[in-house]
């Protein structure tokens, strides 16, 4: 990989001022769009929003085309009674590139967003270009006890307690407390306090009703108490040809670095970046870094050309074939 400093990208793009607005099988769908060139989707996590990209976003509109929607239920999007699945994200996703004329693009997913630009590959094989799994979900079982809890047969009693007058903005304020000390240290232990940090304003954010019941949705599709129960390790072995890259924080304290090695593992000819000082908000440790991981990605690589037959041959050949992964010695097979 080129170590050569990252270049100082203009701020061509305002994160603030780049929403628009389209709708969708009738729900409205929020979108940050900028920059020109090669076109890249951004895709955040469970109960984020496109401005979890705000240290990145402009440094990359300043070499590409980048496309970051709110995924239904999140942020500015609508909050229906809906099909929250990954896979109907996956579609959803599709349906949203096509009204918006973008055929093909390097898909870039972080921690749900992950899970679903994964999934998004395996429907969609031939429009996919790249694919960048950044502390992705769906690749082992482990996830941090607050959204297990969540997920809880008690969660959905304990988590109103977010919709009473002032909880919300006390866990917003040991959210920016517990923040505050991982940026002005930058050591292990605080980065892992704000992951903790992450989750406790990810709750305070359930007040609104509609993003609350859409969030319990999201999270009890694919999670229960004992954390992921939902896998894309099966059927990694299809990505055999296309370009993919995992960056992964060290101390991620919401979906551990294993996974990272998980889907190394199951996908040889993927790349892996580990940032030391990193959490599960890895592009927030180093945001130049991360830049640079994404642009020299691009950069040496091809897009991939969708071939059918050999996704058929690796289908006949790939079923049976045990996935070893890293954490507390699971087995996923196909």
């Amino acid at each position: 990989m080129n170590d050569a400093p990252v270049l100082e990208f203009p701020r061509v793009a305002d994160i603030d001022r780049s929403v628009e607005f389209h709708t969708v099988h009738g729900y409205r769908r929020a979108v940050r769009i900028a920059g020109t060139g090669e076109p890249v989707v951004l895709l955040h996590g469970f109960t984020d929003s496109s401005l979890t990209w705000r240290s990145v976003f402009a440094q990359l509109a300043g070499r590409y085309r980048v496309i970051a929607p709110d995924l239904l239920g999140h942020g500015l999007s609508d909050k229906p009674r809906a099909d929250y699945s990954v896979a109907a994200y996956a579609n959803g996703l599709r349906d949203l590139l096509t009204v918006l004329g973008v055929e093909r693009a390097t898909m870039v997913g972080h921690s749900l967003g992950g899970a679903v630009v994964a999934q998004f590959a395996y429907q969609f094989p031939e429009r996919v270009d790249r694919l960048v799994l950044v502390g992705a979900a769906g690749l082992g079982t482990d996830l941090h006890p607050g959204l297990r809890l969540m997920a809880s047969p008690i969660g959905h009693d304990w988590l109103r307690l977010f919709r009473l007058p002032g909880v919300t903005p006390a866990a917003n304020f040991v959210g920016g407390l517990a923040s505050r000390g991982y940026r002005a240290t930058g050591h292990s232990a605080p980065t892992i306090l704000a992951d903790l940090a992450k989750v406790i304003s990810s709750l305070a954010g359930l007040a609104d009703p509609g993003a609350y019941r859409a969030s319990m949705r999201i999270l009890r599709s694919s999670v229960d108490w004992r954390g992921q129960g939902a896998t894309t390790l099966d059927r990694c072995y299809l990505n055999e040809h296309l370009p993919v890259q995992i960056i992964w924080g060290a101390n991620d304290g919401i979906i551990p670095v294993s996974h990272a090695h998980n889907a190394h593992a199951a996908m040889p000819g993927s790349r892996l970046v580990v940032f030391p000082r990193g959490g599960h908000m890895v592009f927030d440790a180093d945001p130049k870094r991360f830049v640079r991981v994404i642009d020299d990605f691009i950069g040496s690589t091809d897009p991939v050309a969708f071939d059918l037959a050999g996704w058929r041959a690796r289908l006949r050949t790939g079923a049976g074939q045990p996935i070893d992964v890293v954490d507390a010695g699971e087995r996923f097979a196909t």
